[in-house]
């Protein structure tokens, strides 16, 4: 087992190596070319959509736009957001949240060009509701079946790791180092909560992460603002250190200028899922008229998963100072630093974000990897006993010491980007003609208003 499990951790460091990361980039740089860089001249429509009380309700589909998009976020806001980027900071420096940055702007056109394909290819299973995703593109607009298949492969048991285990074992961590309250326990509270949300299908989903999400994201940046609005002197300090390390490279564990690049992106990449297929998912359940207006809400998932919440633990990390102690293990690095401003309140808040991170991205990967499957196998029986089996794991993650199923999930979830990036290169002109529709559709809707 040992020697499997090695040679996991070997294969997962080929899958995420500099092609995949340069792969997932370029991506990003094409389209936003292509696009006209979109994520720019279209981001306040973007969040007029997402904020606006009169959403779609007459489109087809089963859930709204800000549904869908707390869905997505509910999946990619998790201990990424906390621990990712304080593993990307030991490892790559303070430099490495600006590569964070770069990464997720261009993950926004990614991320666009993902949810146009998903929602102008999905198509009606057999209950009546809208499926979609790579699997559906790959197969209906690249004609190449064959890549959606592996794509669904992939998800369906990548779900069980980055979604699952992986979250109820960082919260059942957190429950018993801040709270003292036994892994067992948390496990089956976890499986009780996820349970009923997660067996109600993608509608009730979409009710209880349109709640929770919102609240937890606004939780953990109140506190993050309460340390930079307390200590604003701070501030130029930290943000002139990200600059500077950005092109030179300081590490807690001994960086360059190559290492803040590479973790920059891979754990901002990793944090906001641009390009790995996953968030088009939910974005294809979504009630809308034209796809790129679901994409340009999809887009902003990015924004707020990176830009905003990433940035709350990256910049706070540097302005404590304590990246530079190489006694502190990445895992509890953000807590460090908040404890540094909070005192002991700071890792209490930073274990109450972590538990609210991980316990929402178990929701939102339940919806994937079960898409996944059913497009594998499209029989409600097998769907149900696949959404249980999901369930039932979270006990086991939260419990056990499953490294080998970490480290398999981990070389799948990577594997997924494959099938999905060819995609969106390969219909990219697709893309660019859907945007150029959804551009006269805005421009229209301006000239009625004026």
């Amino acid at each position: 087992m040992e020697a499997f499990e090695a040679f996991l951790d070997k294969a997962g460091g080929i899958v995420w190596g500099p092609p995949l990361l340069i792969l997932l980039v370029g991506t990003g740089i094409f389209l936003t070319f292509r696009l006209g860089a979109l994520q720019v001249g279209l981001l306040p429509y973007a969040l007029k959509l997402v904020f606006s009380r009169n959403q779609d309700k007459k489109s087809e589909g089963d859930i709204t736009h800000f549904q869908a998009l707390m869905t997505a976020m509910a999946a990619t806001v998790g201990v990424g957001n906390i621990v990712g980027v304080a593993t990307a900071v030991v490892l790559g420096g303070p430099g490495a949240v600006f590569w964070m940055w770069l990464a997720g702007f261009f993950g926004m056109a990614t991320k666009y060009g993902e949810a146009i394909l998903a929602v102008k290819y999905r198509v009606k299973d057999s209950k009546g509701e809208m499926a979609g995703g790579p699997m559906y593109y790959l197969e209906h607009g690249l004609k190449q079946k064959w890549l959606g298949v592996l794509f669904a492969i992939f998800g369906a048991f990548a779900a069980f790791g980055i979604g699952n285990g992986t979250q109820s074992k960082a919260v059942a961590d957190a429950m018993s180092n801040t709270f003292s309250i036994p892994h067992w326990v948390s496990g089956i509270v976890l499986v009780l909560f996820a349970g009923l949300v997660i067996l109600g299908g993608i509608k009730w989903i979409g009710r209880v992460t349109s709640f929770f999400v919102p609240i937890m994201a606004l939780f953990y940046l109140i506190g993050g603002l309460i340390i930079m609005l307390s200590n604003l002197t701070l501030i130029p300090e930290a943000f002139a250190t990200i600059f500077k390390f950005a092109f030179t490279g300081e590490a807690a564990a001994g960086g360059a200028i190559g290492a803040a690049i590479r973790f920059g992106i891979a754990r901002g990449l990793f944090s906001n899922e641009a390009g790995l297929g996953s968030a088009p998912i939910a974005a294809a359940a979504a009630r809308t008229d034209i796809p790129g207006r679901q994409a340009l809400v999809s887009m902003t998932q990015v924004l707020f998963d990176t830009i905003v919440i990433c940035s709350i633990t990256g910049v706070t990390i540097v302005m404590s100072g304590q990246w530079k102690d190489t006694s502190i293990e990445a895992g509890a690095l953000t807590s460090a630093a908040w404890g540094t401003f909070l005192g002991d309140i700071g890792p209490v808040l930073v274990s109450i974000g972590i538990i609210f991170f991980a316990s929402s991205t178990i929701l939102g990967w339940g919806y994937y990897g079960e898409k996944c499957f059913q497009y594998l196998i499209d029989n409600p029986t097998a769907v149900k006993i696949y959404r249980v089996i999901f369930v039932l794991f979270i006990f086991v993650g939260a419990t056990a010491k499953l490294d080998v199923v970490w480290a398999l999930a981990d070389v799948l979830n990577g594997l997924m980007a494959i099938p999905n990036l060819i995609g969106l290169l390969g219909l990219s002109g697709i893309i660019v003609l859907e945007t150029k529709r959804l551009r006269s559709k805005i421009k229209e809707e301006r000239k009625e208003v004026a």
